[in-house]
């Protein structure tokens, strides 16, 4: 019976992709952490709406998190052969997909309506959060540059996902009401 504990993380370490060990308090956990987070609230997100493409989403974000925790040493080693740019293509015919059918924006919308477009809010506001730490591991590894415009559409997607979603369940836009 193969054990899901190995208490190799006991005392506050971790591996890399490659075999290297790191304190869990490391800066860049805190990055794919937040990938995995992601891609938890993608699979809630598909609970409430199952979508083909928000699978691939999942596939793509478990390489990222692949990516993001290899050492900057090891990443040719492990990643050169990945590249996201036919995804960045993907992901934007998507969002104009969606992007044709619905009108013009005029005001903040408010992240509510049915459980199906908070979660998308929900995936919208963790891509965002994603997207800064990447921001900042991308001033030290060029590689991550890639990954963070990954990362700034799949936001857009969340966004324009869950603006489709009240199209397609009927379900009014809430705006920001701004007094003058």
């Amino acid at each position: 019976m193969n054990k899901i504990y190995t208490k190799t993380g006991d005392t506050g370490t971790t591996s890399l992709v490659g075999g290297s060990s790191v304190h869990k308090s490391e800066t860049i956990l805190d990055v794919y952490g937040t990938c995995d987070e992601l891609n938890a609230h993608i699979g809630a997100l598909i609970a409430e709406k199952d979508l083909p493409f928000l699978t691939e989403i999942q596939e793509k974000l478990f390489i990222l998190g692949g990516i993001l925790a290899t050492p900057t040493e090891k990443y040719e080693q492990y990643w050169k052969n990945v590249s996201y740019e036919d995804f960045l293509t993907k992901i934007e015919r998507e969002i104009d997909k969606m992007a044709e059918i619905q009108p013009p924006l005029r005001s903040f919308l408010l992240p509510q309506g049915s459980r199906a477009i908070a979660q998308a809010h929900i995936c919208r506001t963790v891509c965002r959060k994603l997207e800064r730490k990447i921001a900042h591991f991308s001033t030290k590894n060029e590689s991550f540059l890639a990954l963070l415009q990954m990362v700034n559409r799949l936001s857009d997607y969340f966004f324009i996902l869950a603006r489709f979603l009240h199209l397609e369940l009927k379900i009014d836009e809430k705006c920001l009401k701004i007094r003058q």
